[in-house]
């Protein structure tokens, strides 16, 4: 009875050991996976930012096949918020000025920024289209950029004039430059947890493998 017991004991505490190893071999890895960031994002605890630009054809990508699955499997552990680099394309600060309108009207409104209904996501929509699939450049100059921004949301011009007077617009905007130097060091998409964690995107495997890794970051 006793050699039964020891035994089952000991196949628990083998069972256990492996476990364990096998939980230690899938742990992510710094320098590998992620890097933590000499100069944190302020005022970022518990978010997954994304920083990106319109002409940037790695965040469209990013947007249509990983964003929005893997932000709906990490609610409740971080909040989504998407950083729009101003210093990269042409147009970037004036793209980013807008969205940062729409994403004020989205947050009254109590419209998550990845549902499709999303002010602020129809107009990233529309510039990520004309940019990458029409080859759009507006050549017209700012405001021909702009009405594509507008006409997408069913905004004015007048009414874009009035709301980018609001200091909590610029406050955005000079929030969204804090990642600057997060995406100096791979590019844009750059994805960082809590403000002070940066994914590698070339090292993302999977769907599931990017939840987890962020789930794991959010915990530090």
């Amino acid at each position: 009875m006793q050699s039964k017991i020891l035994g089952r004991f000991l196949k628990g505490v083998l069972g256990a050991a492996f476990l364990a190893a096998a939980l230690s071999a899938s742990a992510f890895t710094e320098g590998t996976d992620y890097v933590t960031l000499e100069k944190p994002i302020p005022h970022a605890d518990k978010t997954l930012i994304k920083v990106f630009s319109y002409d940037c054809p790695f965040c469209y990508k990013y947007d249509k096949r990983v964003t929005v699955p893997v932000v709906k499997k990490l609610e409740g552990v971080v909040t989504f918020e998407p950083y729009h680099l101003e210093t990269k394309a042409k147009y970037g600060p004036q793209a980013t000025r807008l969205l940062a309108i729409l994403m004020l009207k989205d947050h009254a409104n109590g419209t998550p920024l990845i549902d499709d209904k999303a002010l602020f996501k129809k107009a990233k929509t529309a510039y990520y289209a004309a940019y990458h699939d029409k080859k759009e450049r507006w050549d017209g100059g700012e405001n021909d950029f702009l009405k594509t921004g507008l006409d997408a949301v069913g905004m004015s011009r007048a009414d874009y004039d009035a709301a980018v007077k609001d200091p909590r617009v610029e406050e955005l905007v000079q929030k969204w430059k804090g990642a600057y130097d997060a995406a100096k060091i791979q590019g844009v998409p750059a994805y960082v947890v809590n403000g002070k964690y940066l994914i590698y995107t070339k090292n993302i495997r999977s769907e599931d493998g990017l939840v987890n890794l962020v789930k794991e970051l959010s915990g530090k």
